[in-house]
């Protein structure tokens, strides 16, 4: 599994007390299976912008068979170099997502290794969290 981060547009400001009111904004994505982080990777930091362009790409070794167990959590995070880095944004795709989430997964799993571009309005991180958690909890 391949995924690429390529851009964000109009980020959220966060720093809201920051001197430059400026983001720096990166995306951490984290590989979930049954509740349980599988493994994680970040893009690089860009500076000063609340349109950051990446073009960034990370493979997930993922025997078919586990596919659909799968969710790949994305959050855009505004580093900061004092505190903890605030999420600005955050969204999930897999086969338990719903809207553009799920049809971007489904389209992706229908043409494998065809690159399947997609743009995903960012939702707030407590509603994904709430999400994720009443999913892994019907088990």
């Amino acid at each position: 599994l391949t995924v690429c981060i390529l851009e964000a547009k109009n980020l959220k400001k966060m720093d809201v007390g920051g001197l430059s009111g400026k983001q720096n904004p990166y995306v951490k994505i984290q590989l979930l299976q049954n509740g349980k982080r599988l493994k994680k990777k970040k893009t690089t930091v860009k500076k000063n912008t609340l349109n950051p362009y990446y073009n960034e790409s990370f493979s997930f070794e993922i025997p078919l068979e586990q596919m659909q167990k799968i969710i790949v959590v994305v959050t855009v995070f505004d580093y900061d170099k004092i505190g903890k880095n605030d999420a600005i944004g955050k969204i999930f795709i897999g086969s338990k997502a719903g809207g553009t989430e799920l049809k971007h997964w489904s389209d992706m799993l229908a043409n494998p290794r065809r690159p399947i571009a997609q743009w995903h309005p960012l939702k707030q991180e407590e509603d994904v969290d709430a999400s994720l958690a009443a999913l892994f909890a019907k088990k």
